[in-house]
């Protein structure tokens, strides 16, 4: 038996819409999320796309007025008209805020202990 891309997921995916951008440089691209996780994102290709995949991304998600998570990114794949990043480095105040937001979507806790834990070994 094979393990398919799902089984293999470390993370659960949140789907979730907020206003999120997505930088490299001084490009910037506003883009529809589509999901995320404690360790990354999926948004749908922005058209231009010219960002450079060699070179690190920064993915801002406004949550509210106040709540940004703010974190560089590095694209993992590039399939049809999604791409998907994987997170390399977020502030504190930033993992709070999403560590909250994968909380109150998920409803098992020992679900989201593992995910933590997880994430810690990473």
């Amino acid at each position: 038996m094979t393990d398919t891309h799902e089984e293999r997921r470390r993370f659960k995916r949140i789907a979730f819409d907020a206003k999120t951008e997505l930088s490299q440089g001084d490009r910037t691209w506003t883009v529809h999320l589509i999901d995320l996780s404690l360790k990354g994102l999926l948004i749908e290709k922005p058209s231009p796309w010219e960002g450079d995949p060699g070179e690190r991304f920064q993915a801002d998600i406004h949550l509210n007025v106040d709540i940004d998570v703010r974190m560089q990114v590095r694209l993992t794949h590039d399939d049809h008209n999604h791409l998907g990043f994987v997170c390399e480095n977020i502030e504190l105040d930033s993992v709070t805020h999403l560590r909250r937001l994968v909380e109150l979507n998920i409803a098992d806790h020992d679900e989201l202990e593992r995910e933590l834990g997880a994430l810690i070994d990473v």
